[in-house]
């Protein structure tokens, strides 16, 4: 009962003309009134921002802030992959034979997450990490890794929470949500970047459009926050071991090293 009411609320809410007021709105200096409650709500660190608060005009412009120089530091490895944002590192874990993740004890597709047999094959047997963003998070997203772009691709129309709420009474929301997918080629090999869309807003801006991809360096941000999916082909990657799942983790901090 309480699946099929929070389905129906979300359905409600999320349609093309809810989507186009808020984004009007935040993008408005209309909205700039109300950065101070977000720093004062979401307790965001302020000393890390690239410029002063009064400078951002909007809502927007605030939340896709930009950090200073030092605030982040890449611990850069060529047998290493980082975090590609700041947010949690929610679950890891094994893609089953039938090329199926679990996240919080639901199942989801990665066929259907990728879109084509040829595209999710290559992880049968891989691994998976999966970061959520929440509103405090900085929302830039940045290379896990070395790698040369083979393919970017684009899936979905609309975008549902990804909150817990949402993963728990949600519709396969990390498979089916608006989502921007990136294949690199490492030279330990393939890493998809998927990129997921947030409730309402189905912006996800590239900021890199070479077809060469260094680790740490900024390649895209969510203009409303969400969540990143890496996948990693089968016998070719560990997440470190010893270390909780979930856990905060920072953008540029080693998550795992690839097999030798």
């Amino acid at each position: 009962m309480k699946q099929s009411i929070y389905r129906l609320c979300i359905e409600l809410t999320n349609k093309k003309w809810s989507s186009y007021i808020l984004r009007k709105f935040v993008q408005s200096r209309l909205s700039k009134p109300f950065i101070p409650g977000f720093i004062s709500t979401y307790k965001i660190n302020v000393d890390e921002l690239q410029g002063e608060i009064g400078e951002y005009p909007t809502l927007h412009d605030f939340f896709i802030r930009k950090l200073k120089g030092d605030a982040r530091s890449i611990q850069y490895g060529n047998d290493e992959a980082v975090s590609p944002v700041d947010g949690l590192l929610a679950e890891t874990g094994p893609i089953s034979d039938k090329l199926e993740i679990m996240v919080k004890g639901k199942p989801y597709s990665v066929l259907e997450m990728l879109g084509a047999d040829d595209k999710a094959s290559s992880y049968i047997g891989g691994r998976f990490g999966v970061f959520y963003l929440s509103p405090a998070n900085y929302h830039r997203i940045h290379s896990p890794v070395d790698g040369t772009v083979l393919n970017r691709w684009s899936l979905g129309r609309h975008s549902y929470p990804v909150n817990d709420s949402g993963l728990l009474y949600g519709k396969a929301v990390l498979a089916k949500n608006y989502r921007e997918v990136t294949e690199l080629q490492h030279r330990q090999g393939k890493v998809a970047v998927v990129k997921v869309g947030a409730m309402f807003v189905n912006s996800i801006q590239y900021v890199n459009e070479s077809d060469k991809w260094r680790q740490g360096e900024e390649v895209a941000y969510f203009s409303f926050g969400s969540t990143v999916i890496l996948l990693f082909e089968k016998d070719k990657f560990q997440f470190l071991s010893g270390k909780s799942v979930p856990r905060e983790v920072k953008m540029g901090e080693t998550i795992g090293k690839f097999n030798e």
